[in-house]
């Protein structure tokens, strides 16, 4: 790496980050830590947060508990419940900025059109907006798996003469009073919102593909006493932190098909269901016909309360068409509809979304991943030097913090960073065959988790492979991630590490 340089200008930088998220931020707060001055984070849209930004629908919240969806090293946000709210992570993320002093190296409005890399420089030729070009020696792609909203292929939709809009693309200027509104999916973004909009909408009629496990959130408010003395005990903030991320992970145990968890989490989930839908008729409905796991779990404690309300009605039956004023299933029944809007998810195993990254022998990093996505621990992926993921393949979780995967990635690229100075190395990448030996252990360790037991879902990309997920414990990922190996790096003569 270079010596530091506080201009953010026409020498190269040592890293650009691109995406403002939960990643981005953490690396970039880490690297001023760290003492490094020449980076800069780049964020196409003109504020910070990433899906905390975007996801704006009422009742947005975080299903993993507060203590634990926070950095390891701010973990004094101001929460009012166990689980965070989406303008409370937003405002915690902006207080990061602010507290840290980062916010001098945000490039926001800051669209990466593409990034090749030069291997007589080592170095990426980042394409910005308004054609801009800025040099980086390492490049770190954090823009996330949750961004690019998935909106099922529907015939005529195109014809609907009503608003319609994505959760994530929430239109706060749509009135829903005396509306018949249609939502499609109910998976984590419609457990939300339903309940908070089913008072002020006319009619809500509720569109099910497959129903998801939902089981009871226990969210207790914390009041002003709780938070000023948890504010000022570090200690009780970082036990309670512990005990909630061992609690959690011990539910990784179930994922593996540890049976004995999987059959209580079901009883649980049934329960919850039984005292809460009191029509038989649409609690079948409600109750899915596959392991618990295989799709997300949810959480909620007023959705199926809403589902009974007179004015929801669930429909399963296959949506055929669409309408301008409304929605024609397979049965043929037509229901009115002045307002759509899609639960539908995000195409988080697609690589079509990616920004173009080319590598030194021309091909894009979307060629490369076009039979699927593949890194080192969603890292480092062969044929890109000086290029590191932040939320790549495979480090998503089903039972844990997100946040602490990003934290083990970050440290990570902070040590292959330092391996770069010490060996006076101009360029690191991960070997083929140690990408291939991670990969193949992770799909064999995926054959044995509730993730491939039959249903369909959001982890699987179009070939059957889960790469959203990573198949195991999350201390054993940070426990890998601690070590740089399967490296090259590169000299007059290359060297492996």
């Amino acid at each position: 790496m270079t010596s530091p340089d506080r201009r953010i200008g026409p020498l190269p930088l040592d890293v650009a980050i691109i995406g403002a998220g939960f990643g981005g931020l953490g690396l970039a707060i880490r690297l001023k830590q760290a003492g490094h001055a020449s980076f800069a984070v780049f964020e196409q849209a003109p504020d910070i947060g990433g899906t905390w930004r975007d996801n704006t629908y009422p009742g947005c919240a975080c299903d993993i508990p507060a203590a634990l969806y926070c950095f390891s090293f701010a973990t004094d946000g101001d929460w009012s419940r166990r689980y965070p709210t989406q303008p409370e992570i937003l405002a915690y993320l902006k207080d990061c900025v602010r507290r840290f002093g980062i916010a001098p190296h945000l490039r926001l409005g800051q669209e990466l059109r593409g990034a090749t890399f030069d291997p007589v420089r080592s170095l990426w030729r980042l394409t910005l907006t308004a054609a801009e070009t800025v040099e980086a020696r390492v490049l770190v792609v954090s823009v996330g798996p949750l961004h690019r909203p998935a909106i099922p292929a529907i015939q005529g939709l195109e014809q609907f003469a009503g608003p319609r809009f994505h959760s994530a693309r929430w239109d706060h200027s749509v009135g829903l009073a005396g509306k018949h509104v249609a939502v499609i999916g109910t998976g984590a973004s419609a457990i939300q919102f339903v309940p908070r909009i089913a008072a002020e909408a006319g009619h809500i009629t509720l569109y099910q593909r497959t129903p998801s496990w939902v089981l009871p959130k226990r969210n207790p408010v914390s009041g002003p006493i709780v938070r000023s003395f948890l504010r000022h005990m570090a200690p009780l903030r970082l036990a309670i932190r512990a005990w909630t991320f061992w609690s959690h992970e011990i539910a990784a145990l179930g994922f593996n098909r540890l049976r004995w968890l999987t059959r209580a989490a079901e009883r649980r989930a049934r329960s919850h269901a039984k005292r809460q839908l009191t029509d038989h008729t649409l609690r079948l409905a409600m109750t899915p016909d596959y392991l618990i796991g295989c799709k997300r779990v949810l959480l909620s404690n007023d959705f199926y309360p809403a589902l009974g309300r007179q004015n929801v009605e669930v429909v399963t039956t296959p949506i055929a068409r669409v309408t301008p004023h409304a929605i024609i299933t397979a049965d043929g029944t037509a229901r009115a509809a002045d307002i759509v809007m899609f639960a539908t998810g995000f195409q988080a195993t697609e690589p079509s979304g990616l920004p173009e990254i080319t590598g030194p022998d021309g091909r894009t990093l979307g060629q490369t991943w076009r039979d699927g996505m593949r890194a080192r621990l969603g890292v480092a992926v062969a044929g890109f030097p000086n290029l590191f993921l932040l939320g790549g393949p495979n480090t998503g979780l089903g039972h844990n913090s997100v946040v602490f995967m990003l934290e083990a990635q970050i440290s990570h690229i902070l040590r292959c960073l330092r391996l770069m100075t010490r060996r006076g190395a101009a360029a690191i990448e991960v070997r083929a065959d140690a990408q291939d030996r991670c990969m193949n252990w992770i799909q064999r360790r995926m054959g044995r988790t509730v993730w491939l037991s039959g249903c369909r879902s959001w982890y699987l990309d179009q070939f059957g492979h889960n790469t959203a997920l990573w198949p195991g414990f999350a201390v054993g990922y940070w426990a890998r991630t601690r070590l740089v190996t399967g490296y090259r790096l590169s000299y007059a003569v290359p060297h492996d590490v």
